[in-house]
């Protein structure tokens, strides 16, 4: 029971600091009269890249997965253990999720009180719908699960890949990653490159009280969960296969 604990508080604590941090430097550059509106893509990337840098330390306890697809990963992995003292079964897998889907929602939510006048200002449903999920430049949803499943199969990869190279980097290893893959990959679908967070936002957009915000674009929003959990899955045979 003490293990379940640490997983809630810690894996919701560090996906909450990673959509507060990531759609925070979405709202500053779409929404209108913030600094840093019209900062552009690139900015987006850093700022979700240093995102993940924060909620990896926060949720240092637990591995800091913040994410079901790296979870889901290591769980058909060879590991016994999601970090030590946390073995991996049935049910800490299911509570890895459930707190890596609060931690996203409550993050978003954060965010949205952030700017909140911003976000009373705004007018175009469709900025303000990705504040807080992903959306596709171009609809196409084979070829948009497609995108997510090779971004998320680098990300996955890649971080098992630096399990098996000596290095000091810790987080800023996974912050950097990240920002390479939005400035690579990111382009057609927004990167979800993580269910819990496009949907744990998602659901937060559903529910705020925000003005002019539109529909939550419900019949995409599978999209974003089975790419990236094939994409993990997918990894985790590369890695076996590769070694």
């Amino acid at each position: 029971m003490e293990a379940l604990g640490t997983i809630l508080m810690s894996e919701i604590a560090g996906t909450a600091m990673l959509t507060l941090m990531g759609g925070g430097v979405v709202a500053n550059v779409v929404l209108g009269k913030t600094k840093g509106n019209g900062g552009g893509w690139l900015l987006i990337n850093f700022g979700w890249g240093l995102a993940v840098f924060a909620g990896v330390w926060v949720a240092y306890k637990t591995g800091a997965h913040l994410n079901p697809a790296v979870t889901i990963g290591l769980a058909t992995s060879e590991a016994t253990e999601y970090a030590p003292g946390i073995p991996i079964t049935f049910g800490t897998t299911i509570v890895y999720f459930l707190a890596e889907m609060i931690g996203a929602f409550l993050g978003a939510i954060l965010a949205w009180m952030a700017y909140k006048n911003h976000y009373d200002q705004e007018t175009d449903p469709g900025a303000i719908l990705g504040t807080f999920s992903t959306g596709p430049e171009i609809r196409s949803k084979g070829w948009n699960v497609v995108t997510e499943i090779i971004a998320t199969f680098v990300l996955v990869f890649v971080i098992i890949m630096f399990g098996n190279t000596p290095h000091e980097l810790g987080p800023l290893a996974v912050a950097l990653l990240v920002l390479a893959i939005g400035a690579s990959l990111g382009g057609p679908t927004g990167y979800a490159i993580n269910p819990a967070r496009d949907l744990g936002p998602r659901l937060a957009h559903a529910i705020l009280p925000i003005k002019h915000k539109g529909g939550s674009d419900w019949g995409y929003s599978w999209v974003p969960i089975v790419g990236p959990m094939i994409g993990g899955a997918l990894a985790v045979i590369a890695s076996i296969i590769y070694f």
